[in-house]
């Protein structure tokens, strides 16, 4: 009988496994494609850098902010419907972006695709935790993490092609056949089945608190508004990120059925997930200017520089599909610590700008396996083992939020500690020793989770 069990979820894995990760390429293919559009969107509409500039924060915010409701929605009604209901939303901006024929309904068009792309992910990790047997989700997990890699491999090359073969529409056109395909066979194969039957009411003041506090700390970090109002925003975006956390804290303790479940943070393992989920962030987007410190240091012209980071994402994907398969042997506190330690340790040589552009490309290789590492699926499977299956999602929706917050932390510190230490290659050095720093505190407090190998062997035999 175990054996016929078993057998049943590894057929729903195969069937799933090619509707999730199609519709988490898509979502991740977009955040890749959009750098070489930026210049005809530019061109197009006749927009200075500063608005076009909209065109990604906007995207970044809204998938932000809706990650947490739409997450809260699949605890609630059930992954199916959430997850087609993300990947139509985005297929509809993506479609709205192409028809656009003013660039404010470009923004606005991000904003709906932002929406959409806010809620695949964490359903997806979800939906991997309900159905996968325990000795499958790992490499699900990894798989979805790998897909980050592949699509800032595929996305640049793929979005020149279409630009020089049609033009920048067909990049956004190019989601709706891959959408229909996950519709599809989301709506044949997903799990249909209801996790709660008995629904408390939706949590507004959750909803509301959660999108200010969420827009005000992205404001605050990012000084986005800073640039069009001409004024010295940040810290009150902050000050306010923080009055409205705290007015979320005190609501969601009382709410029936809260946004943001408090209970979560209350688990130490979970508590020290989200934690690391930050860390491992901080250590995704110090990648950015990583291309920077090759035109700076090493006489890299500006429009290669890009091209630098591809031993680096080649090393991100293997990472994520070799640590999801050495998961239930390792356990995920094994490869979060060696997750951080290679980060700790490429960063820490990429500081190290007099050693040449071979070293350093040699330096962006392990960062690219620590990334890989962290990103993929071990802090994941932590939380699809430690959070309830009420909210499950949920969980798997702060781990995206952590994440986010982490790589907006990055950009912050990285060009302020530039920016301080005076700039150009020396100043990017020293910014680069605070990151392995940082990796380095991430790698000590990886030793606050608990050792899962055992539990992960026994689930993977039962």
């Amino acid at each position: 009988m175990v054996a016929v069990l078993a057998s049943d979820g590894e057929a729903a894995a195969r069937r799933l496994t090619p509707v999730l990760f199609i519709g988490v390429f898509m979502a991740a293919l977009d955040t890749a494609v959009i750098g070489p559009a930026i210049p005809a969107l530019r061109e197009a509409f006749a927009v200075d850098n500063r608005a076009v500039g909209l065109v990604m924060s906007v995207f970044v915010l809204f998938s932000l902010c809706s990650t947490a409701l739409m997450a809260n929605l699949s605890d609630r009604y059930g992954r199916r419907p959430i997850y087609l209901s993300s990947v139509a939303c985005f297929a509809l901006g993506s479609l709205l972006v192409a028809v656009s024929p003013r660039f404010w309904m470009i923004v606005v068009s991000r904003a709906i695709q932002g929406t959409g792309a806010g809620g695949i992910t964490p359903t997806a990790s979800a939906v991997v935790g309900d159905v996968f047997p325990p000795e499958q989700r790992g490499k699900a997990l990894g798989l979805i993490g790998a897909t980050y890699g592949m699509a800032f491999v595929l996305g640049p090359p793929l979005a020149a092609l279409l630009m020089v073969a049609l033009s920048w529409h067909w990049i956004f056109l190019l989601n709706l056949p891959i959408a229909a395909i996950v519709l599809y066979l989301g709506a044949r194969v997903l799990p249909a089945r209801q996790v709660n039957a008995r629904l408390a009411p939706l949590d507004l003041g959750g909803i509301v608190l959660t999108f200010v506090c969420l827009s005000s700390l992205v404001l605050g970090i990012t000084r986005v508004a800073d640039g069009f109002a001409g004024l010295l925003l940040w810290p009150w975006f902050l000050a306010a990120a923080a009055l409205t956390l705290a007015l979320l804290i005190y609501v969601e303790r009382s709410a029936a059925r809260p946004m943001i479940p408090l209970s979560l943070f209350a688990n130490r393992q979970l508590a020290m997930t989200y934690l690391l989920a930050v860390g491992a962030g901080f250590g995704m987007g110090s990648v950015i200017f990583l291309p920077s410190v090759a035109t700076l240091a090493y006489d890299v012209p500006s429009k290669h520089g890009g091209f630098v980071l591809l031993p680096l994402v080649v090393c991100s994907m293997l990472g994520s599909i070799v640590a999801g398969r050495l998961l239930n042997r390792v356990g995920a506190r094994g490869l979060i610590f060696v997750g951080f330690a290679l980060l700790a340790a490429g960063y820490g040589a990429s500081a190290l700008t007099g050693l040449g552009l071979r070293a350093f490309l040699a330096a962006s290789m392990p960062v690219g396996l620590g990334v890989g590492v962290v990103v993929g699926g071990s802090l994941r499977s932590i939380a699809i083992d430690e959070a309830p299956l009420e909210v499950r999602a949920a969980a798997q929706g702060l781990i995206n939020i952590c994440t986010a917050v982490g790589t907006l932390l990055s950009a912050a510190a990285i060009s302020a500690v530039a920016d301080i230490s005076g700039g150009g290659a020396p100043g990017f050095a020293v910014a680069y020793w605070v990151v392995a720093a940082v990796m380095g505190l991430m790698l000590i407090l990886t030793f606050g989770l608990r050792d899962d190998r055992g539990t992960l062997r026994r689930a993977a035999a039962a």
